[in-house]
């Protein structure tokens, strides 16, 4: 199953940021604020391309990355309430996964995770043994899919459906494998009742304009079959987008936390708050001034 990193205590927060420094992410003031917030059940927030590297002040395109994966941060924690679960949608790492990049990206998560549970899954620059063996106290040891970061988690409103798409470290496709497929239909079909979100972090090769799922038919395919896929969730494009796949199913494309690819998109997070007969997405963008900052798509499920 992915890795789910558990939510700190405030004292497990405090003293891991001694340790590490990683306290120097949110500023001193807001840490009691942390702890004392109600949580909204039906409320998640999503990071993707973090892009994290060892290096904590590596620039890429002129964009810290680091920098925007704190700044992520201190913004869900000045949240009004703290969400049910975190969850960061693949590329993690800078490149190529280093056991270096991970320990800095686990630094900067350690706040987030005085908020909520945080999920992890993976991207073409992550590399999974690696990323296996920088968090071996938080793992989750058996794995639903051989060699795979597959699982699923309910909420009171959705089942949640998270998929591993990394085919090759550095290679831009992703590939879902038969192994994996064969286990979401299984999943899907012990649960046709509630609506199902599935969470990979390639898009379909037929959205976004940018290599993604080598295997995309057969995953659309599963969109026809179950209808209780109401919403497919990636990033990898880095571009902030939403439409509706032919089937009907709702297909949201996350803004990159770390940089964009082209010149005037967004970065940042996006919050996702369930509603019985759909959910709303909204933009988060770094830049507060982006004329797509604060941007609310309301989208109805499919019958």
């Amino acid at each position: 199953m992915p890795i789910t990193l558990p939510q700190l205590s405030r004292r497990e927060f405090l003293k891991r940021a001694a340790l590490a420094g990683a306290a120097a992410t949110l500023a001193p003031s807001s840490h009691a604020g942390l702890f004392g917030k109600s949580r909204d059940r039906h409320t998640f927030a999503f990071f993707s391309d973090t892009h994290v590297a060892a290096n904590a002040a590596l620039l890429n395109s002129g964009i810290n990355m680091a920098d925007n994966l704190a700044a992520c941060g201190r913004e869900l924690a000045a949240w009004p309430v703290k969400p049910a679960a975190v969850i960061v949608n693949g590329d993690l790492a800078f490149k190529n996964g280093q056991p270096e990049d991970y320990a800095t990206f686990g630094r900067l998560i350690d706040p987030v995770r005085t908020l909520a549970p945080v999920h992890l899954s993976l991207g073409n620059h992550d590399e999974r043994e690696n990323f296996w063996k920088a968090f071996p106290h938080d793992a989750a040891k058996l794995k639903s899919v051989p060699s795979r970061q597959a699982a699923v988690f309910a909420s009171d409103r959705a089942n949640w459906f998270l998929l591993d798409s990394l085919d090759v470290t550095l290679q831009t496709p992703g590939e879902l494998g038969a192994a994996q497929l064969e286990w979401l239909a299984l999943e899907l079909a012990a649960r046709p009742h509630k609506p199902a979100v599935i969470v990979a972090h390639h898009n379909l090769n037929t959205v976004g304009g940018i290599s993604g799922l080598k295997d995309s038919a057969p995953l659309e395919e599963l969109f026809a079959q179950h209808r209780q896929v109401k919403a497919f969730v990636f990033g990898h494009t880095h571009n902030w987008h939403v439409e509706t796949h032919a089937t009907g199913v709702h297909l949201i494309n996350l803004p990159p936390t770390g940089y964009v690819f082209t010149k005037g998109r967004p970065n940042g997070w996006v919050r996702a708050t369930l509603a019985r007969d759909g959910v709303e997405f909204e933009l988060r963008s770094l830049d507060p001034k982006h004329a797509e900052h604060a941007q609310v798509k309301p989208l109805k499920w499919r019958a």
